[in-house]
């Protein structure tokens, strides 16, 4: 397998980029290209190891800067907590919607754009129900009620999730397109 450098380049541009704007103050939470990324790697990046890694680096380097930052007094937002491993085990799994769209077309990049932020939504909301991870600050009764309740209090970040993974797969899709659109089968990227 060869990846050109150029590639490996534009790939640690898309992850520096992705993470500072993750970090970013006065972003609408949940607004960010974290699955946008995932969905285009899954999408693009022939060796699937590698299309994993793609949103869970980004991640993973603004987690650093989040904790930095906090660390300093900058943010109240902690960048490591307990419970992260899911979380990027969630982001790296958010990239099979990816590898469902083998050509550019455009019905299936909406799909995915839709369905990962919603897979997301249900399952991250889910596993703070069943964990009451003190990250999220409530601990719902295990009752039908309180799972409700649990998927209630995340409904604030789940149409901006939505929102921001069609915009950021529209530039993603729509910059890789118009880069190399004389093979835009999505041949894989090698």
């Amino acid at each position: 397998m060869k990846i050109s450098k150029q590639l490996i380049v534009s790939f640690l541009i898309l992850i520096g980029a992705a993470s500072l704007y993750r970090v970013m103050p006065g972003r609408p939470y949940g607004f960010a290209p974290q699955i946008a990324m995932a969905i285009f790697g899954g999408a693009i990046i022939k060796e699937k190891k590698f299309s994993f890694l793609l949103p869970v680096l980004s991640m993973f380097v603004s987690d650093v800067l989040f904790q930095v930052l906090f660390v300093y007094g900058l943010s109240a937002i902690p960048g490591f907590y307990e419970g992260q491993l899911v979380n990027y085990l969630l982001f790296g799994g958010l990239t099979v919607f990816g590898f469902m769209i083998k050509e550019f077309d455009l019905k299936k990049i909406a799909l995915a754009s839709v369905s990962a932020p919603t897979a997301y939504f249900l399952i991250s909301n889910f596993l703070v129900w069943v964990s009451a991870s003190p990250m999220a600050g409530l601990a719902r009764p295990k009752t039908w009620d309180g799972l409700m309740m649990c998927m209630a209090d995340g409904l604030p970040f789940y149409p901006w999730s939505i929102l921001s993974t069609v915009i950021f797969s529209a530039l993603f899709f729509g910059s890789y397109y118009f880069l190399f659109k004389k093979n835009i089968s999505l041949a894989r990227t090698k």
